[in-house]
């Protein structure tokens, strides 16, 4: 749910939840924790009409998590929607991790948090179950309920009043600095904070797949999985090479003050890793392997015409194979994970026929785990023997400029019937308005002169 951010005004829902009278495609319901969800969906819509913005949304609300910080009031103001500057950005979102069910909310003012929860969902079956509530009362100050066995014993409530006092701040998330606690009452704003940092992933058009030489090294079945999508989409790929080299003979003698800082990072990070990107556009990874600091980088082997290898760099690849090398670990994990993916514009520098077979390898696999929601224009993708219709949404602009959102239930077509032919003829709306170019005086311009 969100409501008040970027081009969103009103109060609107996107969800997974299947609807009741679609018995297609059942392989691409999931049963967790007695509720059933979807595999998949797919959001269609001119440009301009919010898609993107639905994904700008979700990622504003995992930096907030994850980092505990709210942006410069400067920026917030420019986040709302034009229409309602004065009211708050509201967001929720539902989510289950470790077979717990969770609401996490979130209100968020000027320049302050305004309002934020941690419920375990009943699911619509039973009472929502408090974890954490935190508000701000007339004065500006910050109070906190939280569950009942916390508050029952002396050292719940002792760090209630220090939490209040000195550990929240109006500019900051809870949910961050609640998870990093050491009491056992507070586990699930642990499972909560995890399913933001570690099962939510969201990919836009400009975010490379970061460490894929380093995976690819050190994990046999992923690089078997991913030389065998590349070989099968024929994209002259054969194999996938990581070239690894002491970090000293990679930098060289001139540049020694460079490698020494980056000896110092790896040293001081969490997971000994660091990537990197040069002028090209490649992707350099400084890993700690065996107490020795390395440099790894991606390399990709064709064959000529008389069956000889020949390595390439990642920047003589094209923009489509460059994409499909960024989905490998996507793909993989949705396979074989509890993670849910946000994919913006996904047929981006992708061949239309490639992608449907992409999405259609994943639709038929009934032994996946998780969850692909993605933004498309690709119209190739609206069959219904890849997406079920509750799969489908669209998102539009309304008269008062607003992004509205909805599915492809709400027009109960038979499972029949071409949808693509109808979302192109314009039956479900969200495609672009067309002006007739003579009327916008195309023609008077004489562009060779």
């Amino acid at each position: 749910m969100l409501r008040n951010i970027y081009s969103f005004g009103d109060e609107k829902e996107f969800n997974m939840i299947p609807a009741p009278r679609f018995t297609r495609l059942k392989e691409h319901k999931y049963l967790t924790n007695g509720i059933e969800l979807l595999k998949l969906a797919s959001l269609y819509g001119a440009n301009g009409a919010g898609k993107s913005n639905l994904i700008r949304s979700l990622t504003f609300l995992q930096e907030i998590v994850v980092t505990g910080d709210l942006p410069s009031p400067m920026k917030l103001r420019r986040m709302k929607h034009f229409h309602s500057p004065e009211g708050p950005i509201v967001m929720a979102v539902e989510f289950i991790n470790q077979d717990v069910p969770y609401i996490y909310a979130v209100e968020i003012g000027e320049q302050s948090v305004l309002k934020e929860e941690l419920y375990i969902s009943g699911l619509g079956k039973r009472e929502d179950e408090l974890v954490f509530e935190r508000s701000t009362n007339e004065s500006g100050k910050t109070v906190l309920q939280l569950s009942e066995g916390f508050m029952k014993c002396e050292e719940g409530r002792v760090l209630k009043g220090i939490l209040e006092n000195n550990l929240i701040k109006k500019n900051k998330t809870c949910l961050k600095i609640l998870s990093e606690l050491d009491n056992a009452q507070l586990k699930d704003t642990r499972a909560a904070y995890r399913w933001f940092m570690h099962k939510l992933v969201i990919i836009t058009p400009e975010v490379r797949s970061g460490g894929l030489a380093h995976r690819l090294d050190i994990d046999t079945e992923f690089h078997r999985y991913a030389e065998q999508v590349l070989c099968s989409f024929s994209v002259g790929i054969k194999k996938l090479l990581t070239v690894k080299k002491p970090i000293a003979e990679f930098f060289g003698e001139d540049n020694k003050a460079e490698m020494d800082r980056l000896i110092n990072q790896v040293s001081e990070s969490p997971h000994s890793m660091l990537g990197l990107f040069n002028k090209d556009g490649e992707e350099i990874i400084v890993v700690e392997e065996n107490g020795e600091v390395v440099v790894k980088q991606l390399k990709t082997e064709h064959s000529t015409k008389d069956g000889r290898p020949v390595m390439f760099d990642l920047s003589e690849e094209s923009d489509g194979s460059m994409r499909l090398m960024d989905y490998l670990p996507a793909f993989k994990d949705l396979l074989t994970k509890d993670v849910t993916y946000f994919i913006d514009e996904i047929e981006r520098s992708i061949h239309p026929l490639l992608i449907k077979e992409i999405i259609g390898k994943f639709s038929a696999d009934d032994m996946s785990k998780g969850q692909l929601i993605c933004t498309t224009h690709e119209s190739n993708l609206l069959d219904q023997e890849i997406f079920r219709q509750d799969e489908i949404w669209f998102v539009e602009k309304n008269p008062s400029g607003s992004s509205d959102l909805y599915s492809l239930c709400d027009f109960k077509e038979h499972n029949t019937k071409d949808i693509r032919k109808g979302y192109l003829s314009g039956r479900y709306g969200s495609i672009p308005f067309l002006a007739n170019l003579k009327d916008l005086n195309w023609d008077a311009y004489d562009f060779k002169e």
